[in-house]
């Protein structure tokens, strides 16, 4: 390799370097302000595994509200969106028709 060719390798890979550090940050950042509501999603519109651990994958839920559901919501908005930080067992009676 001539000295032209290795700076250029190495100044890529610094610029990939930053480039994904500079994406990455961000999410991290939101990742880091928001917190996980249960008893608030829709059948089929969950985030991820429920607690009691009959799925592992967003959008399986298969009751609204149910109480081992979760969605991610802004930090502190959890109370406002009439759940609750901690799985519980059934349906949210806040939603209960």
């Amino acid at each position: 390799m001539t000295n032209t060719t290795t700076a250029l390798t190495v100044a890529a890979a610094v610029a990939g370097a930053v480039s994904a550090a500079a994406v990455l940050a961000p999410v991290d950042a939101v990742a880091q302000d928001m917190e996980k509501c249960y008893g608030i999603s829709l059948a089929g519109e969950n985030d991820c595994a429920n607690a009691a651990g009959t799925h592992s994958c967003a959008g399986q839920s298969t009751t609204d509200y149910d109480g081992g559901e979760w969605k991610l919501v802004p930090a502190g908005t959890c109370a406002a969106e009439s759940g609750s930080l901690e799985p519980f067992e059934g349906v949210n009676p806040a939603f209960a028709s």
